[in-house]
């Protein structure tokens, strides 16, 4: 992940009023953890699981805050019970970063699952999320996320792949 990807996420989290980032670190965000730690306008909470993240997002969200969950793409089958939980019986948003692990181009044999699965659990909960490519791309699909999800009272997510984290 480049720099200038890095720059385009804290400024879309930013627009979209994200004072919380909870993460577990993965090897394709590498660069964002630095960066959202030494962020003053940005607390981060790292988290033991992806589950354990979301149930902290939607408690930041019952706050009257807004936070993030940044993990790969993996961590969306670790946090399938806190996700349809809070959305699907209290529509409490969560909206998701996710490195996209296993999509074409992937060369690690034991991340190809992540890419096969990604889409169908997303779809299987109903979660809208959109897939981004293009650094020019990451701002707005972030502040988007966010007005849908907060108007939707329902989650949310990104999935950053292709040339913005390789």
């Amino acid at each position: 992940m480049q720099q200038s990807a890095v720059d385009a996420v804290l400024r879309g989290l930013k627009k979209a009023g994200v004072t919380v980032a909870c993460y577990l670190p993965d090897s394709l965000f590498k660069p964002l953890y630095p960066a959202l730690d030494a962020d003053p306008d940005i607390r981060t909470i790292r988290v033991t699981n992806e589950g354990e993240g979301a149930a902290i997002c939607g408690g930041v969200f019952l706050s009257g805050k807004r936070a993030v969950l940044v993990m790969e793409n993996s961590g969306l089958r670790a946090s399938v019970e806190p996700l349809a939980r809070m959305g699907l019986g209290a529509g409490i948003p969560v909206v998701m970063l996710m490195s996209y692990r296993g999509e074409l181009g992937e060369n690690n044999w034991w991340a190809i699952p992540h890419g096969i699965t990604m889409e169908p659990v997303l779809n299987a909960l109903r979660i809208p999320y959109r897939v981004v490519r293009e650094e020019e791309e990451i701002e707005r699909a972030i502040t988007d996320a966010y007005d849908w999800s907060y108007a939707s009272y329902y989650h949310s997510a990104i999935a950053l792949g292709g040339s913005v984290v390789r």
